[in-house]
């Protein structure tokens, strides 16, 4: 069987003129400006995007979809994208965001990552009017932002003006699910509520058993469903958040490492220090200095 290759955002970043900040947000005014794919691909990073005109047909792990203008897409992190068929007129503008910047941005807001994971399995929904104008002003803003290079509280501006476009996304979101009207699939259900333990517990647990023994359910059992819904094992979701914690507070405190260790409940700092490195590719004193 062959491979499913890998795509990433370097490979996205040299089609986009500089629309782009360092490699967790690049802005694509038309996405039929970069190359699209002929095979499927795994993405590692989350894109949002409008389709303004025209209509898109795809595949995101076997199920199809189509988007039409005035629709929103969201595709989220490691799902096998393929069958790619635009119309001639087809144009759509998107945001690509690096997996790390994303939770980084909405880490505090429990209910709104809550909906952006129902998105997994409803990624399109349609914008009003005034949703699609909220929208291309965002992302006008946005653009401005990264254009603005000589201000030293550029990619904090651009981390408010995201947060708040997430928000308004997540009424969305939020509008679409209650017309839903339908329940939740059990499986759906395990995993929303694995990923508020995650948020609320991972300074101090890493141990999938003890999730799921909070849900009630068998590890295996645990094992399995989040694989299913989500494409990821509950150890890659648990490192997921403890590497973003200790981001965070490498970057944003001054805390020792020895002292972030301890907040983080790592035996030692060497402990920690393998684990970031394993992790995120780099030692945390050298990830500080970066």
């Amino acid at each position: 069987m062959e491979k499913i290759q890998e795509t990433n955002i370097q490979i996205i970043k040299r089609c986009c003129k500089g629309n782009y900040v360092d490699n967790d947000l690049v802005l694509i005014e038309n996405i039929k400006c970069i190359p699209i794919p002929n095979s499927a691909r795994r993405t590692n990073f989350i894109i949002i995007g409008m389709c303004t005109q025209g209509e898109a047909k795809y595949t995101v792990d076997t199920r199809e979809f189509t988007i039409h203008a005035g629709e929103t897409f969201i595709v989220s992190e490691r799902h096998v994208i393929d069958q790619f068929v635009l119309s001639d007129n087809f144009v759509a503008m998107s945001m690509v965001l690096s997996v790390n910047f994303f939770h980084e941005i909405i880490r505090n807001v429990s209910e709104m990552s809550a909906l952006f994971l129902y998105s997994r399995n409803h990624p399109v929904m349609q914008f009003d009017k005034k949703e699609q104008t909220v929208f291309r002003n965002y992302f006008d803003a946005i653009r401005r932002r990264i254009a603005d290079k000589s201000n030293h509280f550029q990619k904090d501006l651009i981390r408010v003006l995201m947060l708040a476009m997430f928000y308004d996304l997540s009424n969305v979101i939020y509008r679409a699910r209650q017309v839903k009207q339908k329940r939740q699939s059990r499986p759906d259900a395990i995993f929303t509520r694995f990923i508020k333990l995650v948020e609320i517990n991972c300074k101090s647990e890493r141990r999938v058993s003890w999730y799921a023994t909070q849900l009630g359910i068998t590890a295996k059992y645990l094992s399995e469903t989040v694989k299913h819904v989500s494409s990821r094992t509950p150890n890659e979701w648990i490192d997921n958040y403890v590497t973003l914690e200790i981001r965070v507070l490498l970057k944003n405190t001054t805390k020792s490492i020895k002292d972030i260790s301890k907040e983080m409940h790592f035996p030692n700092q060497s402990f920690l220090g393998k684990y970031f490195k394993e992790n995120v590719g780099m030692s945390p004193s050298k990830y500080r200095k970066s």
